[in-house]
């Protein structure tokens, strides 16, 4: 963060500005985020997955395992 400037005052002189200077800024964060990495969508590996909710059951059938879980949140 810039030296002596908080949030709270950048809030306010946001405040200060029209929608479409807002969008601008926008476009510009969004810009700056993307460049650091930030804005990049991490692809998901399944395979990695598979396998991981082995013994979860218990030996019950799976749609009575869901019912049990419902119940228990009610």
């Amino acid at each position: 963060m810039i030296k002596g400037v908080s949030l709270e005052k950048i809030e306010k002189e946001l405040e200060r500005l029209s929608p479409e200077e807002k969008l601008r800024l926008m476009e510009r964060v969004v810009r700056q985020l993307r460049k650091t990495g930030l804005g990049k969508k991490k692809e998901v590996d399944w395979s990695k997955l598979y396998g991981l909710g082995k013994g979860l059951w218990k030996g019950e059938d799976a749609q009575d395992y869901v019912e049990r879980l419902r119940k228990e949140r009610i």
